[in-house]
Protein backbone atom coordinates (compact mmCIF):
# COMPACT_ATOMS: atom_id res chain seq x y z
CA UNK A 1 0.00 0.00 0.00
CA UNK A 2 1.06 3.36 -0.74
CA UNK A 3 2.43 5.87 1.88
CA UNK A 4 1.40 9.18 1.86
CA UNK A 5 4.45 11.59 2.75
CA UNK A 6 4.87 13.99 5.08
CA UNK A 7 4.30 16.55 3.15
CA UNK A 8 0.97 14.89 1.37
CA UNK A 9 -0.10 14.37 4.81
CA UNK A 10 0.25 18.13 5.77
CA UNK A 11 -1.07 19.16 2.58
CA UNK A 12 -4.33 17.55 3.48
CA UNK A 13 -4.15 18.87 7.24
CA UNK A 14 -3.58 22.22 5.80
CA UNK A 15 -6.71 21.84 3.52
CA UNK A 16 -9.17 20.56 5.61
CA UNK A 17 -7.99 22.95 8.47
CA UNK A 18 -9.17 25.45 5.81
CA UNK A 19 -12.22 23.99 5.24
CA UNK A 20 -13.60 23.82 8.43
CA UNK A 21 -12.06 27.11 9.75
CA UNK A 22 -14.01 28.66 6.37
CA UNK A 23 -17.43 27.15 8.12
CA UNK A 24 -16.86 28.48 11.18
CA UNK A 25 -15.68 32.08 10.31
CA UNK A 26 -17.40 32.98 6.92
CA UNK A 27 -15.21 36.09 6.77
CA UNK A 28 -11.83 34.08 6.55
CA UNK A 29 -13.18 32.89 3.00
CA UNK A 30 -13.65 35.96 2.02
CA UNK A 31 -10.37 36.58 2.51
CA UNK A 32 -9.20 33.55 0.60
CA UNK A 33 -11.04 34.57 -2.38
CA UNK A 34 -9.70 38.44 -2.22
CA UNK A 35 -6.23 37.36 -1.69
CA UNK A 36 -6.40 34.81 -4.37
CA UNK A 37 -7.45 37.11 -6.92
CA UNK A 38 -4.95 39.33 -6.15
CA UNK A 39 -2.33 36.65 -6.36
CA UNK A 40 -3.40 35.63 -10.08
CA UNK A 41 -3.56 39.03 -11.10
CA UNK A 42 0.27 38.97 -9.95
CA UNK A 43 1.72 35.92 -11.59
CA UNK A 44 1.48 33.87 -7.65
CA UNK A 45 2.71 30.43 -8.16
CA UNK A 46 0.87 27.71 -6.71
CA UNK A 47 2.83 27.63 -3.55
CA UNK A 48 1.62 30.79 -2.92
CA UNK A 49 -1.78 30.21 -3.57
CA UNK A 50 -2.15 27.73 -1.47
CA UNK A 51 -0.10 28.67 1.59
CA UNK A 52 -1.13 29.21 4.79
CA UNK A 53 0.21 29.44 8.69
CA UNK A 54 -2.42 28.85 11.53
CA UNK A 55 -2.43 29.84 15.58
CA UNK A 56 -3.56 28.20 18.28
CA UNK A 57 -3.30 28.40 21.73
CA UNK A 58 -2.37 25.77 24.76
CA UNK A 59 -2.41 25.72 28.07
CA UNK A 60 0.17 23.76 29.70
CA UNK A 61 3.62 22.42 28.70
CA UNK A 62 2.06 19.16 28.73
CA UNK A 63 -0.19 20.46 26.04
CA UNK A 64 2.35 22.07 23.94
CA UNK A 65 5.03 18.93 24.39
CA UNK A 66 1.70 16.60 22.97
CA UNK A 67 0.94 19.34 20.26
CA UNK A 68 4.59 19.40 18.99
CA UNK A 69 3.91 15.47 18.86
CA UNK A 70 1.04 16.05 16.72
CA UNK A 71 3.05 18.32 14.40
CA UNK A 72 5.77 15.85 13.66
CA UNK A 73 3.34 13.57 12.50
CA UNK A 74 2.87 16.42 9.58
CA UNK A 75 6.74 17.01 9.55
CA UNK A 76 6.58 20.34 11.29
CA UNK A 77 9.13 20.92 13.61
CA UNK A 78 9.98 23.95 16.02
CA UNK A 79 11.24 26.87 14.88
CA UNK A 80 11.80 30.20 16.95
CA UNK A 81 11.32 31.20 20.20
CA UNK A 82 8.85 34.33 20.73
CA UNK A 83 7.49 36.13 24.06
CA UNK A 84 4.72 38.31 23.59
CA UNK A 85 4.50 39.46 27.02
CA UNK A 86 6.44 42.43 26.95
CA UNK A 87 6.13 42.56 23.44
CA UNK A 88 4.36 45.96 22.45
CA UNK A 89 1.67 48.30 24.51
CA UNK A 90 -0.44 45.63 25.72
CA UNK A 91 1.08 42.87 27.24
CA UNK A 92 -0.19 38.89 26.68
CA UNK A 93 0.75 36.05 28.62
CA UNK A 94 1.80 33.62 26.14
CA UNK A 95 5.02 32.42 24.84
CA UNK A 96 5.20 30.81 21.52
CA UNK A 97 6.93 29.27 18.65
CA UNK A 98 6.04 27.87 15.77
CA UNK A 99 5.92 24.59 14.12
CA UNK A 100 7.02 24.21 10.05
CA UNK A 101 8.74 22.40 7.61
CA UNK A 102 12.98 22.79 7.96
CA UNK A 103 14.31 21.79 4.48
CA UNK A 104 13.75 23.58 1.17
CA UNK A 105 12.12 20.79 -0.12
CA UNK A 106 9.92 20.22 1.90
CA UNK A 107 8.74 23.99 2.45
CA UNK A 108 8.46 24.17 -1.12
CA UNK A 109 6.16 21.17 -1.45
CA UNK A 110 4.18 22.66 1.23
CA UNK A 111 4.80 25.18 3.71
CA UNK A 112 2.19 25.55 6.06
CA UNK A 113 3.32 26.59 9.04
CA UNK A 114 1.37 26.85 12.68
CA UNK A 115 2.23 29.58 15.56
CA UNK A 116 1.76 28.08 18.81
CA UNK A 117 1.51 29.81 22.28
CA UNK A 118 1.29 28.94 25.81
CA UNK A 119 -0.33 30.26 28.81
CA UNK A 120 2.25 31.50 30.94
CA UNK A 121 0.24 30.68 33.98
CA UNK A 122 2.91 30.81 36.55
CA UNK A 123 3.74 33.96 35.76
CA UNK A 124 2.51 36.52 38.76
CA UNK A 125 1.88 39.59 37.10
CA UNK A 126 -0.92 38.07 35.22
CA UNK A 127 -2.05 35.13 38.01
CA UNK A 128 -2.51 35.54 41.42
CA UNK A 129 -1.48 32.40 43.84
CA UNK A 130 -5.24 31.89 44.29
CA UNK A 131 -6.14 31.99 40.37
CA UNK A 132 -3.08 30.35 39.24
CA UNK A 133 -4.00 26.82 41.63
CA UNK A 134 -7.04 26.84 39.89
CA UNK A 135 -6.06 27.49 36.27
CA UNK A 136 -4.01 25.25 36.86
CA UNK A 137 -6.56 22.21 38.55
CA UNK A 138 -8.84 23.44 35.04
CA UNK A 139 -6.25 22.85 32.91
CA UNK A 140 -5.11 19.39 34.40
CA UNK A 141 -8.83 18.28 33.89
CA UNK A 142 -8.97 18.83 30.21
CA UNK A 143 -7.70 16.36 27.43
CA UNK A 144 -6.92 18.13 24.02
CA UNK A 145 -4.89 15.28 22.16
CA UNK A 146 -6.61 11.61 22.12
CA UNK A 147 -4.07 9.00 22.47
CA UNK A 148 -5.57 7.68 19.07
CA UNK A 149 -4.22 10.73 17.52
CA UNK A 150 -0.81 11.13 19.67
CA UNK A 151 -0.37 7.55 18.42
CA UNK A 152 -0.93 7.67 14.72
CA UNK A 153 1.49 11.08 14.92
CA UNK A 154 4.30 9.72 16.54
CA UNK A 155 3.73 6.42 13.98
CA UNK A 156 3.55 8.99 11.50
CA UNK A 157 6.83 10.67 12.32
CA UNK A 158 9.12 7.67 12.52
CA UNK A 159 7.86 6.23 8.95
CA UNK A 160 7.67 9.68 7.12
CA UNK A 161 4.20 8.84 6.85
CA UNK A 162 1.53 6.90 7.33
CA UNK A 163 -0.81 4.54 4.65
CA UNK A 164 -4.14 3.94 3.52
CA UNK A 165 -7.04 4.32 6.91
CA UNK A 166 -4.57 5.25 9.15
CA UNK A 167 -3.83 8.71 7.45
CA UNK A 168 -7.44 9.01 6.70
CA UNK A 169 -7.56 8.64 10.53
CA UNK A 170 -4.76 10.92 10.95
CA UNK A 171 -6.01 13.98 9.21
CA UNK A 172 -9.56 13.75 10.56
CA UNK A 173 -8.53 13.38 14.16
CA UNK A 174 -5.88 16.24 13.97
CA UNK A 175 -8.74 18.15 12.42
CA UNK A 176 -11.42 17.57 14.40
CA UNK A 177 -8.73 18.16 17.61
CA UNK A 178 -8.65 21.94 16.38
CA UNK A 179 -12.21 22.66 15.72
CA UNK A 180 -14.60 24.98 18.18
CA UNK A 181 -16.73 22.80 20.54
CA UNK A 182 -20.16 23.50 20.87
CA UNK A 183 -19.58 22.45 24.75
CA UNK A 184 -21.52 25.55 27.42
CA UNK A 185 -18.46 27.13 28.81
CA UNK A 186 -18.45 28.18 32.55
CA UNK A 187 -19.11 32.21 32.15
CA UNK A 188 -18.07 33.16 35.48
CA UNK A 189 -15.16 31.33 34.79
CA UNK A 190 -14.59 33.16 31.10
CA UNK A 191 -15.35 36.35 32.65
CA UNK A 192 -12.95 36.20 35.52
CA UNK A 193 -10.23 34.99 33.17
CA UNK A 194 -11.24 37.71 30.46
CA UNK A 195 -10.39 40.56 33.03
CA UNK A 196 -6.88 39.39 33.11
CA UNK A 197 -6.65 39.30 28.93
CA UNK A 198 -9.08 38.00 26.62
CA UNK A 199 -6.39 35.68 25.32
CA UNK A 200 -6.27 33.99 29.05
CA UNK A 201 -10.15 33.67 28.50
CA UNK A 202 -9.81 32.09 25.38
CA UNK A 203 -6.98 29.27 26.41
CA UNK A 204 -7.95 28.32 29.94
CA UNK A 205 -12.15 29.74 30.21
CA UNK A 206 -12.70 26.34 28.04
CA UNK A 207 -12.39 22.81 27.76
CA UNK A 208 -10.93 22.69 24.10
CA UNK A 209 -8.37 24.45 21.84
CA UNK A 210 -9.46 25.90 18.67
CA UNK A 211 -7.78 27.43 15.91
CA UNK A 212 -7.77 31.09 16.25
CA UNK A 213 -7.03 32.22 12.92
CA UNK A 214 -5.43 30.53 9.74
CA UNK A 215 -3.72 33.09 7.32
CA UNK A 216 -3.59 33.22 3.23
CA UNK A 217 -0.32 34.77 1.63
CA UNK A 218 -0.87 37.32 -0.53
CA UNK A 219 1.50 39.46 -2.83
CA UNK A 220 -0.15 43.00 -2.35
CA UNK A 221 -1.31 42.96 1.14
CA UNK A 222 -2.21 46.82 0.45
CA UNK A 223 -4.19 46.55 -2.17
CA UNK A 224 -5.96 43.31 -0.19
CA UNK A 225 -6.51 45.78 2.78
CA UNK A 226 -8.25 48.04 0.72
CA UNK A 227 -10.32 45.59 -1.08
CA UNK A 228 -11.70 44.13 2.30
CA UNK A 229 -12.43 47.21 3.87
CA UNK A 230 -14.48 48.03 0.33
CA UNK A 231 -16.24 44.71 1.22
CA UNK A 232 -17.42 46.02 4.79
CA UNK A 233 -14.73 44.28 6.90
CA UNK A 234 -13.62 46.15 9.65
CA UNK A 235 -9.65 46.27 9.43
CA UNK A 236 -7.21 46.66 12.22
CA UNK A 237 -5.56 50.22 12.20
CA UNK A 238 -2.26 49.45 9.90
CA UNK A 239 -0.37 46.60 8.57
CA UNK A 240 2.07 45.33 11.08
CA UNK A 241 5.91 45.29 9.94
CA UNK A 242 7.97 46.84 7.08
CA UNK A 243 5.98 49.64 5.49
CA UNK A 244 5.88 49.91 2.01
CA UNK A 245 8.13 51.62 -0.18
CA UNK A 246 10.53 51.54 -3.24
CA UNK A 247 12.48 48.66 -2.28
CA UNK A 248 12.47 45.21 -1.88
CA UNK A 249 9.97 43.26 0.55
CA UNK A 250 11.38 42.17 3.90
CA UNK A 251 10.56 40.01 6.16
CA UNK A 252 6.93 39.88 7.07
CA UNK A 253 4.04 42.18 6.67
CA UNK A 254 0.85 41.31 8.44
CA UNK A 255 -2.71 42.56 8.62
CA UNK A 256 -6.13 41.56 9.90
CA UNK A 257 -9.97 42.32 9.78
CA UNK A 258 -10.76 42.75 13.66
CA UNK A 259 -12.26 39.93 15.68
CA UNK A 260 -15.91 38.85 15.39
CA UNK A 261 -19.03 38.58 17.56
CA UNK A 262 -19.20 34.73 17.66
CA UNK A 263 -21.81 32.81 19.21
CA UNK A 264 -21.08 30.52 22.09
CA UNK A 265 -23.13 28.58 24.64
CA UNK A 266 -23.18 29.51 28.39
CA UNK A 267 -23.64 27.74 31.51
CA UNK A 268 -25.10 30.77 34.06
CA UNK A 269 -24.41 30.47 37.71
CA UNK A 270 -27.59 29.34 38.24
CA UNK A 271 -27.22 26.07 36.11
CA UNK A 272 -28.81 27.63 32.93
CA UNK A 273 -27.38 27.20 29.39
CA UNK A 274 -27.84 30.71 27.53
CA UNK A 275 -26.11 32.02 24.38
CA UNK A 276 -23.75 34.41 24.49
CA UNK A 277 -20.58 36.27 22.08
CA UNK A 278 -16.86 36.05 22.45
CA UNK A 279 -14.60 38.13 19.89
CA UNK A 280 -11.53 36.08 20.03
CA UNK A 281 -10.82 35.25 16.04
CA UNK A 282 -9.53 36.68 13.21
CA UNK A 283 -9.41 36.94 9.75
CA UNK A 284 -4.80 37.39 9.27
CA UNK A 285 -3.17 38.14 6.13
CA UNK A 286 0.73 38.19 5.23
CA UNK A 287 3.19 38.89 2.63
CA UNK A 288 6.33 37.31 2.89
CA UNK A 289 10.02 38.98 1.65
CA UNK A 290 13.50 38.11 2.21
CA UNK A 291 14.94 36.77 5.23
CA UNK A 292 17.39 39.58 6.09
CA UNK A 293 20.73 38.38 8.15
CA UNK A 294 21.48 39.43 11.57
CA UNK A 295 23.07 42.62 10.07
CA UNK A 296 20.27 43.05 8.10
CA UNK A 297 17.95 42.57 10.95
CA UNK A 298 19.82 44.84 13.29
CA UNK A 299 19.38 47.71 10.13
CA UNK A 300 15.54 46.86 10.02
CA UNK A 301 15.62 47.10 13.48
CA UNK A 302 17.30 50.97 13.73
CA UNK A 303 14.29 51.99 10.89
CA UNK A 304 11.55 50.69 12.96
CA UNK A 305 12.19 52.69 15.70
CA UNK A 306 13.48 55.45 13.55
CA UNK A 307 9.66 55.04 11.88
CA UNK A 308 8.11 54.50 15.65
CA UNK A 309 9.68 57.79 16.32
CA UNK A 310 8.32 60.06 13.05
CA UNK A 311 4.87 58.73 13.67
CA UNK A 312 4.62 60.11 17.35
CA UNK A 313 5.28 63.77 15.45
CA UNK A 314 1.64 63.28 13.66
CA UNK A 315 2.05 61.38 10.55
CA UNK A 316 -0.08 58.40 9.93
CA UNK A 317 2.28 54.88 11.04
CA UNK A 318 2.46 54.23 6.88
CA UNK A 319 4.04 57.41 6.08
CA UNK A 320 6.08 57.83 8.51
CA UNK A 321 8.13 54.39 7.56
CA UNK A 322 7.56 55.72 3.96
CA UNK A 323 9.95 58.91 4.81
CA UNK A 324 12.21 57.13 7.16
CA UNK A 325 13.19 53.94 4.96
CA UNK A 326 13.16 55.78 1.27
CA UNK A 327 15.63 58.30 3.20
CA UNK A 328 17.86 55.77 4.85
CA UNK A 329 20.82 53.91 2.76
CA UNK A 330 18.98 49.95 3.32
CA UNK A 331 19.31 49.04 -0.44
CA UNK A 332 16.49 49.22 -2.76
CA UNK A 333 17.27 46.19 -4.66
CA UNK A 334 18.45 42.67 -4.72
CA UNK A 335 21.49 43.04 -5.65
CA UNK A 336 22.14 45.60 -2.77
CA UNK A 337 21.07 43.91 -0.17
CA UNK A 338 23.58 40.54 -1.61
CA UNK A 339 26.71 42.93 -1.83
CA UNK A 340 25.66 44.28 1.61
CA UNK A 341 25.75 40.79 3.19
CA UNK A 342 21.70 42.24 4.54
CA UNK A 343 19.94 39.17 2.64
CA UNK A 344 19.84 35.33 2.59
CA UNK A 345 20.23 34.13 -0.81
CA UNK A 346 20.77 30.53 -2.41
CA UNK A 347 23.18 30.42 -5.57
CA UNK A 348 22.46 28.23 -9.21
CA UNK A 349 25.25 28.19 -11.78
CA UNK A 350 23.76 27.64 -15.38
CA UNK A 351 25.89 25.54 -18.47
CA UNK A 352 27.34 28.58 -19.29
CA UNK A 353 29.32 29.23 -15.84
CA UNK A 354 27.34 32.20 -14.66
CA UNK A 355 25.80 32.12 -11.30
CA UNK A 356 22.24 33.32 -10.13
CA UNK A 357 21.73 34.27 -6.37
CA UNK A 358 18.32 34.11 -5.38
CA UNK A 359 15.94 35.38 -2.22
CA UNK A 360 15.47 33.25 0.52
CA UNK A 361 12.13 33.99 1.41
CA UNK A 362 11.39 34.74 5.44
CA UNK A 363 9.37 31.62 6.70
CA UNK A 364 9.10 32.93 10.35
CA UNK A 365 7.65 35.30 12.22
CA UNK A 366 8.28 38.72 13.97
CA UNK A 367 7.42 39.20 17.79
CA UNK A 368 6.03 42.74 17.42
CA UNK A 369 4.23 41.61 14.20
CA UNK A 370 2.68 39.05 16.45
CA UNK A 371 1.45 41.04 19.52
CA UNK A 372 0.33 43.52 17.60
CA UNK A 373 -2.53 41.55 15.77
CA UNK A 374 -3.17 40.19 19.02
CA UNK A 375 -3.09 43.29 20.75
CA UNK A 376 -4.96 45.18 18.20
CA UNK A 377 -7.79 42.41 18.36
CA UNK A 378 -8.48 42.78 21.86
CA UNK A 379 -11.34 44.44 23.65
CA UNK A 380 -9.68 46.11 26.32
CA UNK A 381 -6.18 46.08 28.13
CA UNK A 382 -6.45 43.69 30.67
CA UNK A 383 -4.61 43.65 33.90
CA UNK A 384 -1.20 43.15 35.13
CA UNK A 385 0.60 43.56 38.23
CA UNK A 386 4.02 45.09 36.67
CA UNK A 387 5.48 45.17 40.45
CA UNK A 388 5.52 41.49 40.59
CA UNK A 389 8.01 39.14 39.05
CA UNK A 390 7.83 37.48 36.11
CA UNK A 391 7.98 33.62 34.88
CA UNK A 392 11.56 32.74 33.04
CA UNK A 393 11.24 31.37 29.60
CA UNK A 394 13.51 31.30 26.85
CA UNK A 395 14.33 28.86 23.88
CA UNK A 396 16.58 26.37 26.32
CA UNK A 397 12.78 26.19 28.27
CA UNK A 398 11.36 25.19 25.40
CA UNK A 399 13.31 22.57 23.86
CA UNK A 400 13.71 20.84 27.53
CA UNK A 401 9.64 21.13 27.40
CA UNK A 402 9.13 19.62 23.91
CA UNK A 403 11.80 17.16 24.39
CA UNK A 404 13.91 18.40 20.93
CA UNK A 405 15.82 20.92 19.15
CA UNK A 406 13.93 24.48 18.78
CA UNK A 407 15.64 25.67 15.45
CA UNK A 408 16.85 29.10 14.97
CA UNK A 409 15.62 30.13 12.43
CA UNK A 410 19.13 32.03 11.23
CA UNK A 411 20.88 29.05 11.49
CA UNK A 412 18.47 27.62 9.21
CA UNK A 413 18.65 30.36 6.27
CA UNK A 414 22.69 30.32 6.98
CA UNK A 415 22.43 26.76 6.42
CA UNK A 416 20.43 26.59 2.75
CA UNK A 417 22.44 29.68 1.59
CA UNK A 418 25.81 27.10 2.45
CA UNK A 419 24.89 24.56 0.42
CA UNK A 420 23.68 25.83 -2.18
CA UNK A 421 27.03 27.57 -2.64
CA UNK A 422 28.93 24.46 -1.36
CA UNK A 423 26.75 22.91 -4.43
CA UNK A 424 26.74 25.92 -7.25
CA UNK A 425 30.80 25.62 -6.40
CA UNK A 426 31.75 22.42 -6.58
CA UNK A 427 29.56 22.56 -9.75
CA UNK A 428 31.79 25.17 -11.43
CA UNK A 429 35.13 23.39 -10.18
CA UNK A 430 35.50 26.85 -7.55
CA UNK A 431 36.34 26.92 -4.18
CA UNK A 432 33.12 28.69 -2.35
CA UNK A 433 34.77 31.89 -1.31
CA UNK A 434 35.93 32.27 -5.05
CA UNK A 435 32.63 32.14 -6.41
CA UNK A 436 30.85 34.94 -3.18
CA UNK A 437 33.13 37.11 -4.21
CA UNK A 438 32.55 36.54 -8.00
CA UNK A 439 28.64 36.14 -7.87
CA UNK A 440 26.82 38.44 -10.36
CA UNK A 441 22.99 38.03 -9.78
CA UNK A 442 21.44 37.37 -13.30
CA UNK A 443 17.71 37.05 -11.69
CA UNK A 444 15.65 38.72 -9.20
CA UNK A 445 12.73 37.63 -7.44
CA UNK A 446 9.93 39.24 -5.11
CA UNK A 447 9.65 36.12 -4.00
CA UNK A 448 6.61 34.67 -5.50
Amino acid sequence: MTVQTLSQLRTRFAAALSTMYGREVPAYTTLVEVATEINSGLGGNQRVTAERHGAIRVGTPEELRQVGQVFRGFGMHPVGFYDLRDTGNVPVPVVSTAFRPIDENELERNPFRVFTSMLTVDDERFFSAELRGRLEAFLAKRTLFSPELLTLAARSAEGNGLTGADADRFVELATAAFELSPEPTDRAWYSELAQINAVAADIGGVTRTHINHLTPRVLDIDELYRRLGARGLQMIDKIQGPPRWNGPDVLLRQTSFRALDETRLFVEPDGTVAAGTTRVRFGEVEQRGIALTPAGRQRYDTLMAATDAAAATGLSWQEAGRSVWEASDFPTDELGLHQAGLGYFTYSASETGTVAATPIVYEDFLPRSAAGIFQSNLTDDGSMDGARAGAYYDIDWLAGTLGCEVHAPDDLYAAQSRRSLRACAEQLGLDPSQLTATTTILETTDVR
